[in-house]
């Protein structure tokens, strides 16, 4: 089955939906100024342990990259998907990345 990341702005979160469009977790976000701030993340019980968290954050940021904005990484859940794909450290804006635990260069690879 395959799972997709949409934006619903009406909620303003985005959302991880499966082939049947069931919202399998979501991530609620706001604009804080000239950046989205990511401020809680949340997968439907019977999905929890899958990965469904992750691909929802990463299809997020992903999103977000496309659309050229930065993020806020309020839930603590979002830091640790961007420690695990340093790829997507260079959303966080260089001066707010020391205030969500995370390094303020990628490491060398």
């Amino acid at each position: 089955m395959t799972n997709s990341v949409r934006d619903n702005t009406g909620q303003q979160r985005f959302e991880i939906v499966d082939e049947a469009d069931d919202v399998l977790g979501f991530a609620d976000y706001s604009p804080d100024d000239g950046v989205i701030a990511i401020t809680h993340t949340e997968v439907m019980p019977e999905h929890g342990g899958k990965g469904v968290g992750t691909s929802l954050i990463v299809g997020t940021l992903d999103i977000l990259r496309a659309r050229d904005e930065q993020v806020l990484p309020v839930c603590p859940f979002v830091p640790a998907v961007i420690r695990d794909h340093p790829e997507l450290l260079d959303l966080v804006p260089v001066d707010q990345r020391v205030r969500f635990g995370l390094p303020d260069a990628p490491e060398p690879g």
